[in-house]
């Protein structure tokens, strides 16, 4: 029987006593001192949410220990942050950041070849409503035409306005890419779980915080931490900014039952330096997926989690 299984039939006792082996046993949850930063800032989420998260039902049936808000930051000036303590597929994050950035909803679009992350949700025509990729890119608005009285629809470009803003004004507090648009949300195959970024410029960089309202931290996190790390270097070298730190601020910060048994054995790694990201120098909407390079990535062997759908 698949762990999924098991996991959707063990009873709220069997799950809060899984959760008590794991904490008598803590030294399990013990962090090597030769960790780069983006891995120990990753696994001591995971430790603090197995010793003191609490058990929660969730959507899936699958069931959670989870902890509400957290906060970790990420300097991209230490390094790319991609995670080493298990191999990340990061073709995967960028196949999607790249569709995300081109608008689009549906999975056929020059994704689902690429990689599964959509899959799950997707209509049988590959279709997921308008989801991050619109909200980036073609926000509806709708403005009052003054000779007919009628309403009539526009697009906002977000992205587009980001750039523009941090290019002109720098120091304005109105640097916001926001995907949770409310009269959208029913239409959705899966609402955002990252919502709401701003940017910040200083000294010559490009900060960035994100909003999660909702982190599945054995297989989101790694891929959320390095998609938006993609899209703030994008943006600095288009608006002649090295990326900064990335702040990552979490709601339901959770660990699904059935991942404890691999997360345990990743915190007992002690993973490699960070690598490096090298970006081909050209505007940003021409930047593709060959753009990107990678640079000295040494990581453990991959850890499968099944997905909660």
């Amino acid at each position: 029987m698949a762990l999924k299984e098991i996991s959707r039939i063990m009873s709220a006792q069997e799950v809060q006593d899984k959760i008590s082996q794991v904490r008598r046993e803590h030294e399990l949850l013990a962090l090597s001192p030769k960790l780069n930063p983006t891995d120990r800032a990753y696994l001591e989420q995971i430790r603090e949410i197995l010793l003191n998260g609490e058990y929660k039902p969730d959507r899936t049936g699958t069931g959670t220990i989870s902890i509400f808000g957290l906060q970790k930051k990420y300097d991209l000036r230490n390094g790319f942050p991609l995670l080493t303590t298990k191999k990340v597929r990061y073709d995967g994050i960028l196949r999607e950041l790249l569709w995300f950035l081109k608008g689009s909803t549906n999975i056929n679009d020059d994704l689902t070849q690429h990689t599964p992350i959509w899959d799950n949700w997707a209509l049988p025509d590959g279709e997921l409503g308008p989801v991050y990729g619109y909200q980036w890119r073609k926000w509806e608005k709708f403005k009052k035409n003054s000779e007919t009285g009628q309403y009539e629809k526009t697009h906002v470009d977000q992205i587009s306005n980001i750039i523009s803003r941090i290019k002109t004004q720098p120091d304005c507090r109105r640097i916001i890419l926001t995907a949770w648009n409310v009269g959208d949300i029913p239409e959705m195959r899966l609402p955002p779980c990252h919502a709401f970024a701003q940017f910040y410029v200083v000294n010559g960089r490009l900060d960035c915080q994100l909003y999660q309202r909702s982190a599945d931290f054995a297989l989101g996190i790694p891929f959320n931490i390095a998609s938006y790390s993609f899209l703030m270097t994008m943006i600095a070298q288009e608006c002649g900014l090295i990326p900064g730190i990335f702040s990552h601020t979490i709601g339901d910060a959770h660990i699904y039952v059935n991942h404890i048994d691999g997360l345990l054995t990743q915190l007992q790694r002690q993973g490699h330096p960070l690598p490096t990201l090298k970006l081909t120098k050209k505007p940003f909407d021409e930047i593709k997926f060959e753009d990107f390079v990678i640079e000295n990535y040494q990581h453990e062997p991959f850890i499968k989690f099944e997905v909660a759908v």
